[in-house]
Formats: C-alpha cells, sequence, structure tokens
C-alpha cells in the first residue's frame, strides 16, 4: 500500500516538473501546407472550387461530379488506350458541364439514383483501365 501513496505523491510532484522543462510555448500561427503530393501525375487540374465550399448536407452534389469525372476519364481510357495524366485526369470542364446539364438542379434522392448508375458503369471499366493504366505506369 505505501509504494502505491508513494508512486501518486511522486507522480503529483513529478508532473509540474515536467510540464516546466517541456519546450515553450509560442503564438505562431503559421501553418504552411504542402502541396498535394500524388503517387502519379501530379500536376492534376483543379478541382471546381464550389466543390470545397459546398454546405455538408449538400455534399452529395460533390461527390457526383467526381463521379462523373471519373466515369469520363476512363471511358476515354478504353476509347483510346491511353492512360497519361492528360487523359487519366482531365480538366473538369466537360464533366462539370455535365453535370449543370443532367444534375444540378436534381433532388438528393436523384442524385444517389445516378451516382449508383454512375459507378456502376466505371466499375465495368475498372479492368480494362487498370491493364491499360498498369501497363503505362499510372496505375
Amino acid at each position: 500500500m505505501r509504494k502505491i501513496i508513494l508512486a501518486a505523491v511522486v507522480t503529483l510532484f513529478a508532473a509540474p516538473l515536467a510540464a516546466q522543462t517541456s519546450p515553450p510555448v509560442t503564438n505562431d500561427l503559421t501553418v504552411t501546407i504542402a502541396p498535394q503530393q500524388y503517387r502519379i501525375c501530379n500536376d492534376r487540374p483543379a478541382r471546381p472550387v464550389w466543390m470545397d465550399e459546398i454546405h455538408p448536407r449538400e455534399a452529395y452534389k460533390a461527390l457526383t461530379l467526381m463521379d462523373l469525372y471519373e466515369l469520363r476519364a476512363w471511358e476515354q481510357i478504353v476509347d483510346t488506350g491511353n492512360c497519361g495524366c492528360e487523359v487519366r485526369f482531365p480538366e473538369w470542364k466537360d464533366a462539370s458541364e455535365e453535370f449543370n446539364e443532367r444534375y444540378l438542379l436534381a433532388s438528393a434522392a436523384e442524385h444517389t439514383a445516378a451516382q449508383r448508375d454512375i459507378r456502376r458503369q466505371r466499375n465495368d471499366l475498372r479492368h480494362p483501365v487498370q491493364d491499360i493504366c498498369e501497363a503505362q505506369g499510372n496505375w
């Protein structure tokens, strides 16, 4: 019992000592964020700003656009047999325009149905895209 009490007392008195010997705290609030680094294709085009600024309750819209973007890129890879960075990660313009025409005013339920359909189509392309991209070192 004495050992337990002694250990508790040592812990209590050692805690302030540890706090006194820790590194000084500064008020420097500068945060440096390094550019996003990917395993492949680091020069990807920036996605539309609204996708990062959207209210969380409407995040499903950004997911629909991301799914559509990847589907269209994968279709191009299969059509051309090219998995270069410019094909795998094209500009967002075409996918954004298609999204605006087809899904901008859609309900959440319609987005869910669209995402399911887009992902099914994308999954159907997965193996051919993976084969092409692996052969070109871009998977």
